[in-house]
C-alpha cells in the first residue's frame, strides 16, 4: 500500500503558489493540501495567459492536479470559496482590466454572480453597446449598486459640508445631535449622588449650530468622455448627484468629446445618466467651455469645473481664451485632471500650464474634496 505525500508546510505552501510550477522545487515531493491545490488552479486559470511569461522563459503555471478546464463561472464560483474578499475583488479587477476575458461582461451567468466593483462598472460603461439587451439588464445592476455605494459614502460630506459646524454659543433649540455634554455635566456637578453613582441633570445645554447663508449659485461639470477618463465620469455622475437639489446651489451636468451632450435632466437618476454616457471619441475642450459659458445667468456666483485631461483635440487657443474670458467676467474656473478617488492625474501638463497661467484652479480632486471646495466658495 503506498503512502500518501506528507502534506507541505503552509509557509512553502505559499511561496508555490505564488511560483506558479516554477516552484516545485520548493516541494520536495510534497502535495499540497486540497484548499492550496485549489488556490493553485484558480490562479493557474487566470495567470497562466499571461503572454509575458514565454518572452521572459518562464514555465507555463498548471494547476497543483494537472490542468485546469474551468470555465468562468467555476472560476468565479471557486475564488469565492478560497480567497478573502480583497484577493476576489483583485482577481476579478485583473480578470476585466488585464486581461480582458470576454465573457466576464457577456455572459448573463457570469454578471449574475461577480461582485459589482468600480472597476467592473468602468468595463460595463466601456462595452455597453455591444451588450444584448439580457446583458445591459444584469448590467445595469452592476451600475446600479456601485453608484449607490459610492452615493452613500460621499452623501455624509456633502451633507456635512453643506449644513454647517457647530458653533461654543448656547443655543435655545433643544436636539440630541446638539447636545453639550460637557457643559451640561460641569453645571450640574452639585446635583451629583455618590451612594447611588448618579447625577442628576437640573439644566441641559446645547450648542448652537452655524448654518450658512446662501445665496443662488451655479455649478457647471462639464466631463471629458474620453476612453482615458471613465473613472472621473463614474464619480462626476455621482458627485452632481449629491450636489442636486441642495438649497441655492444649481447644477448642471455636460459631458463632451468633440460633441457636447447636456445630461442635467438625468443628474437626479446618476444609473440612468452613465449608461447614456458614450466613452471614446476626440476631445474638443473649448467647444464644452463655451457651451458652459451660455449657462450662466450670474458670472461671479458660478463655479465651472472641467474634468479632463486637457489633451485638446481641437485649438489650444481657443480653449485658454474661453477660459480667460471666464475669469475676467468672475467666474471660478476648475480644471480638474481627475476627479475620483484617487485623485492620480494623468494629463497634458502644458496645456493645464496655459489655463492655469490665465487664473483657473487647475490640479485633482476627490470628489469629497470637489464638495468641500463648493461649500466654502458658495458660503463667502
Amino acid at each position: 500500500m503506498t503512502t500518501p505525500p506528507e502534506p507541505l508546510d503552509p509557509n512553502l505552501e505559499r511561496w508555490r503558489l505564488i511560483l506558479g510550477e516554477a516552484g516545485d522545487a520548493c516541494r520536495n515531493g510534497h502535495a499540497l493540501r486540497q484548499d492550496a491545490a485549489g488556490r493553485d488552479s484558480a490562479l493557474d486559470w487566470l495567470y497562466g495567459r499571461d503572454e509575458d511569461l514565454a518572452r521572459r522563459d518562464v514555465r507555463t503555471r498548471t494547476g497543483g492536479d494537472g490542468p485546469s478546464q474551468l470555465t468562468t463561472v467555476d472560476w468565479l464560483n471557486q475564488i469565492t470559496k478560497l480567497f478573502p474578499k480583497e484577493t476576489i475583488e483583485r482577481l476579478e479587477r485583473d480578470a476585466v482590466e488585464r486581461y480582458n476575458i470576454p465573457d466576464v461582461l457577456t455572459d448573463p451567468d457570469v454578471l449574475g454572480r461577480i461582485e459589482p466593483n468600480p472597476t467592473l462598472l468602468g468595463a460595463v460603461l466601456r462595452t455597453k453597446h455591444l451588450m444584448n439587451p439580457e446583458v445591459l439588464a444584469l448590467a445595469r445592476r452592476i451600475v446600479a449598486a456601485v453608484v449607490r455605494e459610492l452615493m452613500d459614502r460621499l452623501e455624509v460630506t456633502v451633507r456635512q459640508s453643506f449644513t454647517g459646524t457647530r458653533s461654543r454659543r448656547p443655543s435655545r433649540f433643544r436636539q440630541a445631535r446638539n447636545f453639550d455634554v460637557r457643559r451640561t455635566i460641569r453645571a450640574n456637578l452639585g446635583h451629583y449622588q455618590p451612594e447611588q453613582r448618579r447625577l442628576l441633570i437640573e439644566e441641559a445645554y446645547f450648542f448652537g449650530r452655524t448654518r450658512r447663508q446662501l445665496q443662488p449659485w451655479q455649478f457647471i461639470l462639464l466631463v471629458d468622455q474620453s476612453g482615458s477618463m471613465v473613472s472621473s465620469v463614474i464619480h462626476s455622475a455621482v458627485t452632481a448627484a449629491c450636489l442636486w437639489g441642495l438649497p441655492g446651489i444649481r447644477t448642471h451636468l455636460v459631458a463632451f468629446d468633440t460633441d457636447v451632450v447636456d445630461l442635467t435632466s438625468d443628474v437626479d437618476d446618476p444609473v440612468e445618466l452613465l449608461l447614456k454616457v458614450q466613452l471614446g471619441g476626440g476631445t474638443d475642450i473649448a467647444r464644452a467651455v463655451t457651451y458652459g459659458a451660455s449657462l450662466i445667468d450670474n458670472p461671479r456666483r458660478t463655479i465651472v469645473a472641467v474634468v479632463t485631461d486637457f489633451y485638446e483635440g481641437a485649438s489650444p487657443s481657443a480653449l485658454v481664451h474661453a477660459v480667460r474670458r471666464l475669469v475676467e467676467q468672475g467666474s471660478h474656473v476648475l480644471g480638474l485632471a481627475a476627479l475620483d478617488e484617487e485623485a492620480n492625474p494623468s494629463y497634458d501638463r502644458q496645456t493645464a500650464q496655459l489655463l492655469a497661467d490665465v487664473g483657473a484652479h487647475v490640479g485633482a480632486m476627490t470628489p469629497a474634496h470637489l464638495a468641500e471646495f463648493i461649500a466654502e466658495t458658495v458660503s463667502r
